[in-house]
Protein backbone atom coordinates (compact mmCIF):
# COMPACT_ATOMS: atom_id res chain seq x y z
CA UNK A 1 0.00 0.00 0.00
CA UNK A 2 1.53 3.59 -0.88
CA UNK A 3 2.36 5.94 1.79
CA UNK A 4 0.10 8.21 0.82
CA UNK A 5 -2.96 5.73 0.49
CA UNK A 6 -2.39 4.81 4.33
CA UNK A 7 -5.30 5.50 6.69
CA UNK A 8 -4.51 6.73 9.89
CA UNK A 9 -5.91 4.96 13.62
CA UNK A 10 -5.61 7.26 16.80
CA UNK A 11 -4.93 5.10 19.69
CA UNK A 12 -6.01 6.66 22.89
CA UNK A 13 -4.97 4.02 25.76
CA UNK A 14 -3.27 3.86 29.21
CA UNK A 15 -2.39 0.54 29.13
CA UNK A 16 0.92 0.32 27.19
CA UNK A 17 0.35 -3.64 26.46
CA UNK A 18 -3.15 -2.96 25.25
CA UNK A 19 -2.01 -0.29 22.85
CA UNK A 20 0.83 -1.91 21.96
CA UNK A 21 -1.11 -4.62 20.76
CA UNK A 22 -3.87 -2.61 18.75
CA UNK A 23 -0.88 -1.13 16.65
CA UNK A 24 0.55 -4.19 16.00
CA UNK A 25 -2.49 -5.14 14.60
CA UNK A 26 -3.28 -2.29 12.29
CA UNK A 27 0.47 -1.71 11.14
CA UNK A 28 -0.33 -4.95 9.96
CA UNK A 29 -2.73 -3.81 7.81
CA UNK A 30 -0.85 -0.83 6.89
CA UNK A 31 -2.42 1.86 8.83
CA UNK A 32 -0.74 4.80 10.34
CA UNK A 33 -0.76 4.51 14.44
CA UNK A 34 -0.73 7.25 16.58
CA UNK A 35 -0.67 6.67 20.41
CA UNK A 36 -1.68 8.89 23.26
CA UNK A 37 -2.88 8.43 27.34
CA UNK A 38 -4.53 11.79 28.05
CA UNK A 39 -7.85 12.60 27.18
CA UNK A 40 -7.10 16.27 26.28
CA UNK A 41 -4.43 15.45 23.91
CA UNK A 42 -6.86 12.46 22.05
CA UNK A 43 -8.85 15.59 21.30
CA UNK A 44 -6.33 17.73 20.29
CA UNK A 45 -4.79 15.18 17.81
CA UNK A 46 -7.82 14.11 16.39
CA UNK A 47 -8.52 17.28 14.70
CA UNK A 48 -4.87 17.67 14.15
CA UNK A 49 -4.45 14.33 11.67
CA UNK A 50 -8.25 13.31 11.31
CA UNK A 51 -7.83 9.71 12.00
CA UNK A 52 -10.38 7.04 10.30
CA UNK A 53 -10.84 4.88 13.59
CA UNK A 54 -10.45 5.84 17.47
CA UNK A 55 -9.36 3.43 19.13
CA UNK A 56 -10.46 4.48 22.57
CA UNK A 57 -10.71 3.41 26.60
CA UNK A 58 -11.87 4.82 29.96
CA UNK A 59 -8.88 5.70 31.72
CA UNK A 60 -7.20 8.41 30.36
CA UNK A 61 -5.74 11.46 31.80
CA UNK A 62 -6.59 14.52 32.13
CA UNK A 63 -10.53 13.87 30.63
CA UNK A 64 -11.59 10.30 30.75
CA UNK A 65 -12.51 8.70 27.68
CA UNK A 66 -15.89 8.92 27.63
CA UNK A 67 -15.64 12.29 27.86
CA UNK A 68 -13.19 12.56 24.89
CA UNK A 69 -15.59 10.53 22.93
CA UNK A 70 -17.92 12.93 23.20
CA UNK A 71 -15.66 15.67 22.28
CA UNK A 72 -14.35 14.42 19.26
CA UNK A 73 -18.06 13.17 18.60
CA UNK A 74 -19.06 17.04 19.06
CA UNK A 75 -15.83 18.21 16.99
CA UNK A 76 -17.04 15.63 14.20
CA UNK A 77 -20.20 13.55 13.66
CA UNK A 78 -18.72 11.40 11.53
CA UNK A 79 -16.05 9.83 13.83
CA UNK A 80 -15.71 6.30 14.43
CA UNK A 81 -14.86 5.18 17.83
CA UNK A 82 -14.21 1.89 19.22
CA UNK A 83 -14.08 1.25 22.93
CA UNK A 84 -11.82 -0.88 24.62
CA UNK A 85 -12.43 -2.37 28.01
CA UNK A 86 -11.41 -5.22 30.37
CA UNK A 87 -14.31 -7.84 31.06
CA UNK A 88 -14.91 -6.35 34.53
CA UNK A 89 -15.82 -2.90 33.56
CA UNK A 90 -17.79 -3.82 30.29
CA UNK A 91 -20.97 -2.54 31.74
CA UNK A 92 -19.44 0.43 32.41
CA UNK A 93 -18.08 0.89 29.00
CA UNK A 94 -21.13 -0.04 27.42
CA UNK A 95 -23.02 2.88 28.72
CA UNK A 96 -19.94 4.90 27.43
CA UNK A 97 -20.25 3.37 24.59
CA UNK A 98 -23.75 4.04 23.57
CA UNK A 99 -23.62 7.65 25.17
CA UNK A 100 -20.84 8.57 22.28
CA UNK A 101 -22.25 6.49 19.95
CA UNK A 102 -19.07 3.98 19.47
CA UNK A 103 -19.19 1.56 16.39
CA UNK A 104 -17.89 -1.08 18.21
CA UNK A 105 -16.44 -2.11 21.47
CA UNK A 106 -13.65 -4.46 21.99
CA UNK A 107 -12.08 -6.27 25.32
CA UNK A 108 -8.97 -7.53 26.28
CA UNK A 109 -6.93 -9.22 26.31
CA UNK A 110 -7.33 -8.24 22.92
CA UNK A 111 -6.34 -10.51 20.03
CA UNK A 112 -5.92 -10.39 15.92
CA UNK A 113 -8.64 -12.65 15.21
CA UNK A 114 -10.99 -10.53 17.97
CA UNK A 115 -10.47 -7.19 15.65
CA UNK A 116 -10.85 -9.03 12.53
CA UNK A 117 -13.99 -10.92 13.29
CA UNK A 118 -15.79 -7.23 14.29
CA UNK A 119 -13.61 -5.79 11.69
CA UNK A 120 -16.35 -4.82 8.98
CA UNK A 121 -19.22 -4.17 11.64
CA UNK A 122 -16.87 -0.88 12.66
CA UNK A 123 -17.63 0.77 9.23
CA UNK A 124 -21.28 0.25 9.05
CA UNK A 125 -23.67 3.22 10.03
CA UNK A 126 -22.67 5.34 12.81
CA UNK A 127 -24.86 5.49 15.84
CA UNK A 128 -26.29 8.61 17.33
CA UNK A 129 -24.56 10.09 20.20
CA UNK A 130 -26.98 11.02 23.33
CA UNK A 131 -24.75 12.01 25.87
CA UNK A 132 -24.28 15.07 23.60
CA UNK A 133 -27.31 16.57 24.84
CA UNK A 134 -25.51 16.24 28.22
CA UNK A 135 -22.24 16.71 27.89
CA UNK A 136 -22.14 20.67 29.25
CA UNK A 137 -24.71 19.73 32.22
CA UNK A 138 -22.83 16.39 32.95
CA UNK A 139 -19.37 17.52 32.96
CA UNK A 140 -19.09 21.28 32.88
CA UNK A 141 -16.29 21.23 35.33
CA UNK A 142 -14.19 19.14 32.84
CA UNK A 143 -15.23 20.24 29.54
CA UNK A 144 -15.15 23.70 30.34
CA UNK A 145 -11.56 23.57 32.71
CA UNK A 146 -9.71 25.25 30.11
CA UNK A 147 -12.00 28.29 30.03
CA UNK A 148 -11.70 28.81 34.20
CA UNK A 149 -8.67 30.94 36.08
CA UNK A 150 -8.32 29.10 39.25
CA UNK A 151 -7.19 32.56 41.15
CA UNK A 152 -4.89 32.31 43.65
CA UNK A 153 -6.57 32.36 47.59
CA UNK A 154 -6.18 36.51 48.66
CA UNK A 155 -3.16 37.71 51.12
CA UNK A 156 -4.56 38.19 54.49
CA UNK A 157 -4.55 41.78 54.99
CA UNK A 158 -2.18 43.51 57.51
CA UNK A 159 -3.49 46.75 58.95
CA UNK A 160 -2.30 49.92 58.07
CA UNK A 161 0.99 51.85 59.37
CA UNK A 162 0.36 54.47 61.38
CA UNK A 163 2.37 57.22 63.25
CA UNK A 164 0.31 57.94 65.81
CA UNK A 165 -0.08 54.49 66.75
CA UNK A 166 1.10 53.70 70.51
CA UNK A 167 4.60 52.22 71.02
CA UNK A 168 4.17 49.13 73.20
CA UNK A 169 5.29 50.18 76.43
CA UNK A 170 8.50 48.28 77.41
CA UNK A 171 9.85 48.62 80.88
CA UNK A 172 13.49 50.27 80.56
CA UNK A 173 15.54 50.75 83.33
CA UNK A 174 17.05 54.36 83.54
CA UNK A 175 20.69 55.05 83.83
CA UNK A 176 19.74 56.96 87.45
CA UNK A 177 18.27 54.40 88.83
CA UNK A 178 21.51 51.61 87.93
CA UNK A 179 23.69 54.37 89.30
CA UNK A 180 22.21 54.49 92.59
CA UNK A 181 22.07 51.02 93.12
CA UNK A 182 26.04 50.57 92.32
CA UNK A 183 26.34 53.56 95.34
CA UNK A 184 24.21 51.80 97.84
CA UNK A 185 26.62 48.44 97.01
CA UNK A 186 29.64 49.78 97.70
CA UNK A 187 28.33 51.49 100.72
CA UNK A 188 27.54 47.84 101.86
CA UNK A 189 30.50 46.04 100.82
CA UNK A 190 32.41 49.28 103.09
CA UNK A 191 30.47 48.99 105.52
CA UNK A 192 30.03 44.39 106.10
CA UNK A 193 34.47 44.79 105.60
CA UNK A 194 34.60 47.61 108.37
CA UNK A 195 32.49 45.20 110.57
CA UNK A 196 34.23 42.09 109.73
CA UNK A 197 37.94 43.89 110.35
CA UNK A 198 36.75 45.43 113.72
CA UNK A 199 35.72 41.87 115.26
CA UNK A 200 38.60 40.22 113.98
CA UNK A 201 40.87 42.62 115.31
CA UNK A 202 42.97 42.05 112.04
CA UNK A 203 43.84 46.21 112.64
CA UNK A 204 44.43 47.39 115.88
CA UNK A 205 42.17 49.78 115.91
CA UNK A 206 43.40 51.77 119.11
CA UNK A 207 46.33 52.88 117.53
CA UNK A 208 43.69 55.15 115.10
CA UNK A 209 41.50 56.10 117.93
Amino acid sequence: MAAQEQKTVLIAISNSITSGRISTIMKEKGWICKKTSDGDETVDQYVKIKPEIVFIGLNLSTINGHVAALEIREIDPNARIIFVSSKTRLSKVQDAAYSAGAVGILTTPLTKSQLNEKWDKFFLEIPDAPGLADLDELYPEIIHKKEVEISPPPLPLLPPLSQNLPLPNIPLEKKGKRKWKRIIFTLITISSLTLIIFYTELIDLSNII
